[in-house]
C-alpha cells in the first residue's frame, strides 16, 4: 500500500482475545491453581492434607473450592479407595499437558521475576 506523506492508516489491530486463550489465562491465573497444578505435577498424586502442607498460605476452604473447579473442569481426579477412607487427588491428561506450560513459567521467573526474602536467607 502506498501512502503519501500527509496520509495516515487507518488500519486498526485487533488485539481482543481469543475466547479460548481468555478462558485459560482466567482459570490458570486463579489464586492457587497453577499451584496446585505445579504440585501434583511434580509430586504425583496427593492427599488433601499434602496439598494443604505444599500450599500452606491457602486455606482449606479456598483449597477444597480449587480441587472442585479443577475437577469440574477435567484437570483433576478426586480418586476414593473401597477399602479405607484415602481419597487422592491426581491430574488428568488433560491436566498433564500443563507439564510444557509450567516448564515455560518456571524458566521465565527464574530468568526474570525479582528474588524474594525467602531467595535471600
Amino acid at each position: 500500500m502506498q501512502m503519501m506523506s500527509s496520509e495516515k492508516t487507518t488500519d486498526t489491530v485487533d488485539f481482543s482475545l481469543c475466547p479460548r486463550f481468555e478462558q485459560t489465562f482466567s482459570f490458570l491465573g486463579k489464586k492457587w491453581n497453577g499451584l496446585i497444578i505445579d504440585v501434583l505435577l511434580h509430586e504425583g498424586p496427593q492427599r488433601f492434607k499434602d496439598l494443604a502442607h505444599k500450599v500452606p498460605r491457602c486455606s482449606d476452604r479456598v483449597l477444597v473450592e480449587r480441587l472442585k473447579e479443577l475437577e469440574v473442569n477435567g484437570v483433576i481426579v478426586r480418586r476414593t479407595f473401597p477399602d479405607n477412607s484415602l481419597i487422592e487427588y491426581e491430574l488428568t491428561t488433560k491436566g498433564e499437558e500443563f507439564k510444557d506450560v509450567m516448564a515455560a513459567v518456571h524458566a521465565w521467573s527464574d530468568k526474570w521475576s525479582c528474588p524474594t526474602e525467602a531467595d535471600q536467607k
